[in-house]
């Protein structure tokens, strides 16, 4: 009995889940990156596709990992101000380094080098840290929450038929609904029918002159 247990074993031990879940997000992570000249280039950048058990399962992670990085904004936005334009090494780089302004710079990023040893410990890619911190973080600086969706497929995997989705970050690949024109009934001319000519009975007129229908075709 699975009471309290949550979550999939997905046919694996927990070291082999926990690597596999790993990999999952790294490579949605890794996606982002400026793939020029690789052999690997992603299709699709902000999107990987994997079964739907996987893809529910590792987005938790996903999300986790984003948060983690996007507390961190305020920190790293704070020690950027407090850190010279200088090259590194140089004498006024150095006399910054040996003064009260380096302490301060200091105590501000220590925050945000913490942030990303734990999502490095989390993910275990260095590449991936970097990616997540210096580019998808600032994008969901205003969003508290909700930064990636899964997408089923409707056509099955093939070699084993199982159900595939696509896991991809939110803002990337919206779907923008096209609404169709909303019809306009142009309101045609009514036929007004002629009215009727009556034969005019004046004064001068005998009843016998005006033309009526014969009895026999009265019914």
């Amino acid at each position: 009995m699975r009471h309290r247990r949550r979550g999939r074993t997905l046919g694996r031990n927990p070291k082999h889940q926990r690597a596999l879940l790993r990999n999952l997000a790294s490579a949605l992570i890794l996606t982002e990156r400026d793939a020029e000249g690789e052999d690997n280039v992603p299709k699709v950048k902000g999107r990987i596709i994997t079964t739907l058990q996987k893809a529910k399962e590792v987005r938790p992670l996903v999300e986790r990992c984003v948060t983690i990085a996007r507390r961190a904004l305020p920190n790293q936005e704070a020690a950027d101000r407090l850190e010279p334009d200088t090259e590194r090494h140089s004498e006024t780089w150095r006399a910054w380094r040996q003064g009260e302004s380096w302490h301060e710079w200091n105590r501000t990023i220590a925050p945000v080098v913490a942030a990303r040893r734990r999502v490095l410990k989390l993910l275990g890619d260095k590449k991936a840290v970097q990616i997540l911190f210096d580019e998808i973080a600032p994008r969901y600086a205003d969003r508290p929450g909700g930064y990636t969706r899964v997408l089923r497929l409707a056509e099955p995997r093939l070699g084993d038929a199982g159900t595939q989705a696509i896991l991809e970050f939110v803002g990337s690949h919206e779907r923008k609904r096209q609404r169709a024109p909303k019809p306009t009934f142009v309101p045609e001319k009514i036929r007004v029918p002629e009215k009727i000519r009556v034969p005019e009975i004046d004064e001068t007129t005998h009843v016998e002159d005006v033309e009526t229908e014969p009895e026999e075709t009265r019914s």
